[in-house]
């Protein structure tokens, strides 16, 4: 079963060699580890992003709220003007 379709073990194993001669076996975990934290983050995005903006939508309409009680408690508590 491929990931991709056109690759199969074959290629994937020419791939890898590929990388292993570039990179050398000493780069290789520093590498994997990257390219993992790259694909999780990725995904996190992709799958965070309706809530995303939900949740900024929720946080909008919290902080006009909490702006508008400032200011209304701003004004009562505001020291006289002195002339």
């Amino acid at each position: 079963m491929a990931l991709i379709p056109g690759f199969g073990p074959t290629e994937l194993i020419i791939i890898l060699v590929i990388v292993l001669l570039l990179f050398g076996p000493k780069k290789l975990p520093q590498l994997g580890k990257s390219l993992g934290k790259t694909v999780k983050a990725i995904r996190e995005g992709v799958e965070g992003k309706s809530e995303t903006a939900e949740d900024q939508k929720v946080d909008a309409k919290a902080d006009a709220k909490v702006d508008k009680t400032d200011d209304e408690d701003s004004e009562d508590t505001a020291p006289p003007k002195s002339s």
